[in-house]
């Protein structure tokens, strides 16, 4: 993003252009918000011999016609005008002064304004000298492109005025193709008709020729690249850094403590709710957040004590729900019969138990957004109706939270969860103590999960230094890596742990600390290996009976991971040399598109592989051919290929 402003700014700082630059991006991905706070005040501060630059930013969307564009220009760089009179000849589509402002414009002849009865030629009364015009949403305007692109040509040839525009290029181009489209049709039929060439016989469809004379006639499209290769000099595709967007949109709600503190503190769980959407819309986010803020506003107002991780679910679903609807991803009917958290978990059963797809969208969905994040309560219909309808009910929402309350009792939970879910200061003087001591005996047993150990030795850090805990922390280390050995004995591995970690702040964090995590980590990848050999014993034992399941499973599950690494080569070599000689074939096709994609992830199997390639050489080796040895041979070539390929990748790194 520094490398995208630079390149902006070297463009301003240049002595001399004849051209302007485009930023081209999604709808909704940030590209206004980037101009507005990472180019334009860099802009305005830096000076070029001795100049000062300032800046006239003007959105397209909605302009009828050109003299428009000129007001607006009018507009921003009048100073002398009364801020009244400036608001009204903002307003969109209005040309003519009335009567009671045209005493404030007597002016004008002064400065040789010309007026032809009520109107003004604004052209005439504006200066863009020491100025940087943005046009943005170029795609946007009523006026058709070529003439906007024409206009600001004036500017950029003859005045040399530096012009930034900004565009959805993707949208430009359906724009260009569809407009006056039935026009450009009924005009295309009837050149056909007079070329008596809509009734000859011939493969090509009857759609597709009067779209290819379409194009041909009305080829606004190659009139586009032509003015744009000569107004435009350089495009750049705009990238946001999504990080850096989201915490500029949490900036907007610094005034209410308790919500900004919540979304800071989950701003890993907005980001990535965000990414699973699929989508590049910030505006969409951006709407999200504020229903968001209602709907923890009625919470923390109606329901103070709520749990943690369900605030942290309506956070989610809010932002889901929000791109599920408004993206277009589903129609609004989709979630409108659900009625509750039961009936929504009640779909999901059906779906994965008795493979029932008939809502099939319901268990993508929560594959989608929930994944890693397992919780019982994930529906919230006042949520979806409001954001579906915009009405937030109130018998709804209270309907629902007596329900939460009813199955997420905050007391009845494990000390260690309270810890986890909700905030410690939420756990009264009184019960603190003994949840203190159920955690500390829940981590000497090894009950509670290894990465949620290290989290809760974070937390009993902490509370040491705020001395509300009497605990010598040597003392205490050596409690937390025992339990967490006794715990890796029944865990299973945690495949998003790095994301779970970043949830402490670690940077200043003591000695214990670290040892905590090194030992977490060294736990988790045992954890993983232990994971990954028993999904090759599982996947591989396909071989050669289970075929079908091989293949779906491998392909599901093991493209991506070092899967030969934990299972025996001679093992390996037995089972496919057992299997048909069309399964040999396709195993070996398999891997090698495998490989293709995955050169670096395979590392790990590069021994296995080899020892492989030897067993079947070793084995073809003095043997009469058959279509069975050739097809080992063939496949022992092919185990080599892999390798070299690696190798030469590694050696070009």
């Amino acid at each position: 993003m520094d490398d995208l402003v630079e390149s902006i700014l070297d463009y301003i700082r240049a002595d001399y252009t004849d051209y302007a630059i485009m930023i081209n991006g999604e709808w909704g991905s940030g590209k206004t918000y980037f101009w507005n706070h990472k180019i334009r005040n860099k802009i305005e501060t830096m000076q070029v011999n001795g100049k000062k630059y300032t800046t006239i930013y003007m959105s397209l969307y909605g302009i009828s016609n050109l003299e428009e564009i000129s007001k607006k220009i009018f507009i921003e760089t009048t100073q002398l005008m009364d801020k009244n009179l400036k608001k009204y000849m903002g307003a969109k589509g209005e040309k003519v002064i009335p009567e009671y402002a045209k005493t404030g414009l007597d002016m004008a002849n002064f400065f040789g304004v010309t007026q032809n009865g009520d109107k003004i030629n604004y052209e005439e009364f504006f200066s863009t000298e020491d100025k940087v015009l943005c046009f943005d949403d170029l795609e946007r305007a009523n006026v058709d492109v070529i003439d906007i692109l024409g206009y600001i040509n004036n500017f950029v040839e003859h005045d040399h005025i530096k012009t930034i525009i900004i565009c959805n290029e993707k949208e430009l181009a359906t724009k260009l193709k569809s407009s006056n489209l039935e026009m450009k049709t009924f005009i295309a039929t009837y050149l056909l008709d007079k070329e008596n060439k809509l009734n000859i016989k011939t493969d090509e469809p009857m759609v597709q020729r009067i779209q290819d004379t379409i194009e041909y006639v009305f080829d606004k499209a190659n009139d586009y690249e032509r003015i744009k290769e000569k107004l435009i000099g350089e495009t750049f595709e705009y990238a946001p850094e999504f990080t850096y967007i989201i915490n500029g949109l949490l900036m907007r709600y610094e005034r209410y403590p308790e919500l900004i503190r919540f979304l800071r503190e989950n701003s890993h769980l907005i980001t990535s709710t965000f990414n699973k959407s699929g989508t590049r819309n910030l505006r969409i986010l951006k709407h999200a957040l504020n229903d968001f803020k209602k709907i923890f506003d009625m919470v923390n107002k109606d329901y103070p004590n709520t749990n943690n991780r369900i605030l942290q679910t309506m956070l989610i679903f809010t932002i889901a729900i929000s791109f599920e609807i408004k993206a277009g991803k589903v129609t609004k009917d989709k979630f409108k019969n659900i009625m509750s958290n039961e009936e929504y978990r009640a779909i999901l059963v059906s779906s994965r138990v008795f493979m029932d797809n008939r809502q099939f969208y319901i268990k993508e969905f929560d594959n989608t957004y929930y994944y890693n994040f397992k919780v019982e309560y994930r529906f919230f219909k006042f949520i979806e109706y409001y954001v579906r309808t915009r009405i937030f009910d109130m018998k709804i929402f209270k309907d629902n939270m007596e329900v939460i309350r009813n199955t997420v009792d905050t007391d009845k939970l494990p000390g260690y969860k309270r810890l986890l879910t909700e905030e410690y200061w939420k756990i009264s003087d009184d019960q603190f103590p003994a949840v203190i001591d159920q955690v500390l005996e829940d981590v000497k047993n090894g009950k509670i999960k290894p990465v949620e150990m290290v989290k809760i030795f974070a937390y009993f850090s902490y509370f040491i230094e705020k001395h509300l805990i009497d605990y010598d922390i040597t003392t205490l280390e050596s409690v937390f890596l025992n339990g967490m050995n006794i715990a890796s004995i029944t865990s299973e591995y945690c495949d998003n742990a790095e994301e779970k970690l970043s949830q402490i702040a670690t940077e200043d964090a003591g000695p214990e600390m670290k040892n905590m995590i090194d030992r977490f980590n060294d736990i988790n990848a045992k954890l993983k290996d232990k994971m990954y050999k028993e999904k090759a014993d599982e996947i591989f034992k396909c071989i050669p009976m289970k075929m079908e399941i091989f293949y779906d499973k491998f392909a599901k599950e093991c493209s991506d991971i070092p899967i030969f690494k934990y299972y025996d080569p001679f093992q390996m070599f037995q089972r496919i040399s057992c299997a048909s000689n069309e399964d040999i074939v396709s195993i070996r096709e398999m891997l090698a598109e495998r490989a293709k994609h995955n050169k670096k992830k395979i590392e790990p199997e590069i021994p296995n592989i080899t020892k492989l390639k030897r067993i079947m050489e070793d084995y073809v080796d003095g043997k009469c051919p058959t279509i069975k040895t050739v097809m080992i041979e063939e496949f022992a070539k092919e185990l080599g290929n892999i390798l070299n390929n690696y190798k030469e990748e590694k050696i070009s790194e």
